[in-house]
């Protein structure tokens, strides 16, 4: 995937290990949202159907890319609007489980409201500790991050299908935001209900923009209490039949931050979710290596089989300002300093990272 780079000006002087903060801009997104913010200068929209047109293929992108049904598609701002706006509207009193130390905007929302909480730790048996606490204390509701923001800790695909299966009437949240991006998915035979996520990351889409996959299944299940002239797009002979994917899109809809969105993701399927995951799991399984051998990992990660390409080393503000003067980009997180790989990330660039680690 190296001959990628040429499309991100960002990486000619500098190590960007810090999607996990925020993906960068191609080269052709941004020519893109030239051209649109021009026309919208200079002519505007002749018609408001013509942005509804440009949402709804959006939508169809969105669908295509995850293997989801576009009706099952809602576009929203962000992860947390939808994360809210859902778990408002679920049975009070559910048995909710969670994980700890997840990104608040997954967990808060149950926190605030009326819910029986139930929380796990993160430990080297999570899918097992899952699997028993949902079994034991008859989950109704597991909401659960793909991708831990602060560690890259990543949840076993797997659990989710035997969870779906054994126990069918288990309600599955996912926050996707740190995983939507980095490998091929099928939502269909996920066992996921309801996957929500920003697409400002891994999906390399820019500020205000995400979505919201809905399970056949549990468009049954739920009902959300919203509606707008976007709900309808501008018909209001729809006001009774409103499907549960534009509940969630009460209001207008940006169009050139959504149309950013579907520009990087039909970019993306160019470029092969399959070459893109088969380069981030080379790239993560390097990385964990140096990482463990210069003893700047913990013993969880250590044990993992299943990791993303985030990892949160072992080192103080020091060790941070010195990686930033050496341009490598990254971050703070928790107690260590958060390395962040995507496919426009290179072997020799971990390379340069290890020996700058050495050098402390």
């Amino acid at each position: 995937m190296n001959e990628t780079r040429q499309h991100f000006p960002f990486l000619k002087k500098r190590i960007y290990a810090n999607t996990a903060a925020s993906g960068l801009m191609t080269q052709e997104l941004f020519e893109w949202r030239q051209k649109q913010d021009k026309a919208m200068l200079l002519e505007a929209f002749k018609t408001v159907q013509e942005g509804v047109d440009i949402l709804n293929k959006v939508r169809e992108t969105v669908g295509s890319f995850f293997k989801c049904p576009a009706h099952q598609v809602a576009m929203v701002p962000n992860f947390t609007i939808a994360q809210n706006m859902l778990v408002a509207c679920l049975p009070k009193g559910s048995r909710v489980l969670l994980i700890e130390e997840e990104y608040p905007s997954l967990n808060w929302p149950f926190e605030f409201m009326d819910f029986k909480l139930n929380h796990v730790p993160w430990s080297e048996h999570l899918e097992t500790r899952l699997y028993e606490t949902v079994k034991a204390e008859k989950i109704e509701v597991l909401a659960i991050s793909m991708v831990n923001w602060v560690t890259g800790y990543k949840v076993n695909l797997s659990l989710l299908q035997q969870l779906k299966k054994d126990f069918p009437d288990l309600l599955i949240i996912a926050d996707g935001t740190q995983y939507c991006g980095t490998e091929d998915f099928d939502f269909s035979t996920s066992g996921i209900d309801i996957l929500a996520a920003s697409a400002y990351k891994w999906l390399l889409s820019g500020y205000g923009n995400g979505f919201v996959l809905f399970s056949e299944e549990v468009q049954n299940r739920i009902s959300l209490p919203y509606g707008g002239n976007g709900s309808v797009e501008g018909d209001e002979s729809l006001k009774q039949t409103i499907p549960l994917n534009k509940r969630l899109e009460p209001g207008h809809l940006d169009v050139l931050n959504f149309g950013s969105m579907g520009f990087s993701l039909r970019w993306l399927q160019q470029l092969g979710l399959e070459n893109i995951g088969a380069h981030n799991k080379v790239l993560s399984k390097k990385a964990k290596n140096l990482f463990a051998e210069l003893g700047l990992l913990d013993e969880f990660t250590l044990s993992r089989t299943c990791h993303s390409t985030i990892f949160n080393i072992k080192g103080n503000d020091d060790l941070y300002n010195k990686l930033s003067q050496e341009n490598v980009i990254c971050s703070q997180r928790g107690s260590g300093i958060r390395l962040s790989f995507h496919f426009y990330n290179t072997e020799e660039e971990l390379a340069i990272i290890g020996d700058i680690l050495q050098r402390e």
